[in-house]
C-alpha cells in the first residue's frame, strides 16, 4: 500500500479558495427547512441544538405552481411505488422501459406539438447532454449562445469539442444577426437561447430569433425550463404563449418548477429524439427517473395542461405582490415573468438581509450573489405563489421595508445595481 507523506497541494488550494470566498460574502450556506405538504408555502426549520422546529414561509422555491404538494400528484407517487418499486432498476437500456416513461414523453410531446420527447435526470443534463451531442455529431458546428444562458446550457456548449462557440449579447437580435452573417454559409448553426431567464426575469424575442435562424439556416434550441407550465393555454410555456412552439427545433423544459417534481426533457422531431436516445451519453449511461417520480409528474403536466385556473391564479398573487410592494415604496425589478428581483447590491449586504429575513421574520428568501449574478447586482428573487397569502405579503413587504432602512447600502463597499424602481 503506498502511503502519502506529503499533503497534496489540492488541500491547500480548497483552502484559500473557500477563504476567500467567505471574505467576499460569497460563501453559500444550506439552510434545513421541512417543507409542510399540507400547509405550503410554510415550512419547519429546525433549531440548531435543540428539539425546537419553527415556521417560515418560503419565498423563494421554484415550485411555481405548489404542484409539488397537489394531492393527485402525491397520490401518483405513492400508487407507482406500491405497484413497480421504488426505482428504476437501471438504465432503460438494460432494465427496460416502463409504459409510464412512454407515457410521460407523449404527454410532453403533445404538450409542446412536437412529434416526440425524450427524458432526462434532471433540467441540467438534459441541456448538457443534448446541446454537447448535436454539437459534436458534425464537422465545423457552430453555436450561437445568449450571453446569459444558463450554466447547464454552457456546460453542454463548453464540452462539444470540435465546435465552435459565438456569444451573443443578451437577448440582442442586432447583434445575434451580425454574428449570424458573419460566420461561413455552409457551415452548420445553433442557436441556443432560454425563453424566461430566471435571474433577471426577462423573456426572449422567440418569433424574431427563429426568423434569424431561418434566414441563416440555423437549428434553434430552447430552454422553457422557467416557462413549461406557467405560459400558453396549456402551460405549453412562451412558445406556446406566442403561438411559435412549431418554429423551434427543439423544445427543453424541466418537470421539476411548473410541475413540481423532477427530471428533464427534450421534444423535437423523431429524428432528432431518436438520435439524440441513441447517442446522448448522459441519457444511455444514467439510470431511468423512478417510477413513482415519472408517475407523479404525469399526473402534474395533465392536471395543468387541464387547468388554466392554476396558471391565472399564480400571475394574480405575483401582480398583488408587486401593488403591495409599489405602495409600501420597497424597490423591485419590473419584469414580464412570474420573477419579481428585488435589488440588493452588495454581496454581504445581500447575506445580511436574507439572514435578517429568516432569524426575526421568519421569512426564507435566497440571497443571489455572484457568480450566480454580476457582482455589484446581488439581489434577492422572489416567486410569490398561488399559496402566498395577503397576510404573508404584508409580512415580507413590511420585513424588506425594515430591513433595507436598517441596513444601508452605504454601509458596504458596492455601489446598487441599475434597476428600474417599483
Amino acid at each position: 500500500m503506498t502511503i502519502r507523506n506529503a499533503r497534496h497541494p489540492f488541500y491547500d488550494f480548497c483552502d484559500e479558495a473557500l477563504a476567500g470566498i467567505r471574505k467576499q460574502g460569497r460563501y453559500r450556506t444550506f439552510t434545513p427547512l421541512a417543507r409542510d405538504a399540507e400547509r405550503y408555502p410554510v415550512y419547519e426549520e429546525a433549531l440548531p441544538e435543540t428539539d425546537i422546529s419553527r415556521e417560515v414561509v418560503v419565498w423563494s422555491s421554484n415550485d411555481y405552481l405548489g404542484m409539488g404538494v397537489e394531492p393527485e400528484v402525491c397520490e401518483a407517487a405513492i400508487s407507482a411505488i406500491r405497484e413497480h418499486g421504488a426505482g428504476a432498476g437501471g438504465t432503460r437500456n438494460i432494465a427496460g422501459t416502463s409504459p409510464l416513461h412512454k407515457a410521460l414523453e407523449a404527454e410532453l410531446a403533445a404538450l409542446h406539438g412536437k412529434e416526440a420527447g425524450l427524458l432526462f435526470g434532471s433540467g441540467y443534463v438534459s441541456n448538457q447532454a443534448s446541446l454537447q451531442t448535436i454539437l459534436t455529431s458534425m464537422p465545423g458546428w457552430i453555436c450561437f449562445s445568449d450571453r446569459l444562458n444558463h450554466a447547464s446550457m454552457i456546460a453542454g456548449i463548453k464540452g462539444a469539442r470540435g465546435s465552435t462557440t459565438v456569444i451573443y449579447e443578451h437577448n440582442d437580435l442586432a447583434d445575434l444577426e451580425a454574428k449570424l452573417a458573419a460566420a461561413p454559409a455552409d457551415a452548420p448553426k445553433l442557436i441556443a437561447f432560454e425563453s424566461v431567464y430566471s435571474m433577471d426575469g426577462d423573456i426572449s424575442d422567440i418569433a424574431g430569433t427563429c426568423a434569424l435562424a431561418r434566414k441563416y439556416n440555423a437549428l434553434t434550441y430552447i430552454d422553457e425550463v422557467h416557462a413549461v407550465g406557467l405560459y400558453g393555454e396549456q402551460g405549453g410555456g412562451v412558445t406556446q404563449r406566442d403561438g411559435v412552439a412549431d418554429q423551434v427545433d427543439i423544445i427543453e423544459g424541466t418537470l421539476a418548477k411548473g410541475f413540481g417534481v423532477h427530471g428533464g426533457y427534450i421534444t423535437a422531431s423523431s429524428q432528432i429524439v431518436d438520435y439524440l436516445r441513441s447517442t446522448a451519453s448522459g441519457f444511455i449511461f444514467t439510470t431511468s427517473l423512478p417510477p413513482s417520480v415519472v408517475a407523479a409528474a404525469l399526473a402534474s403536466v395533465k392536471m395543468v395542461r387541464a387547468q388554466n385556473w392554476r396558471r391565472e391564479k399564480m400571475f394574480e398573487r405575483v401582480n398583488t405582490f408587486r401593488a403591495k410592494m409599489r405602495a409600501a415604496g420597497v424597490a423591485f425589478t419590473m419584469t414580464p415573468s412570474h420573477i419579481v428581483p428585488v435589488p440588493v447590491g452588495n454581496a454581504e449586504r445581500c447575506k445580511v438581509i436574507s439572514k435578517r429575513l429568516l432569524n426575526e421574520y421568519g421569512l426564507y428568501a435566497t440571497p443571489i450573489n455572484y457568480p450566480t449574478v454580476p457582482q455589484g447586482t446581488e439581489r434577492l428573487r422572489l416567486t410569490p405563489g398561488p399559496f402566498h397569502t395577503d397576510e404573508m405579503m404584508d409580512e415580507m413587504v413590511t420585513a424588506l421595508k425594515t430591513l433595507f432602512a436598517e441596513v444601508p447600502l452605504a454601509a458596504f463597499s458596492k455601489e446598487p445595481a441599475l434597476t428600474e424602481a417599483a
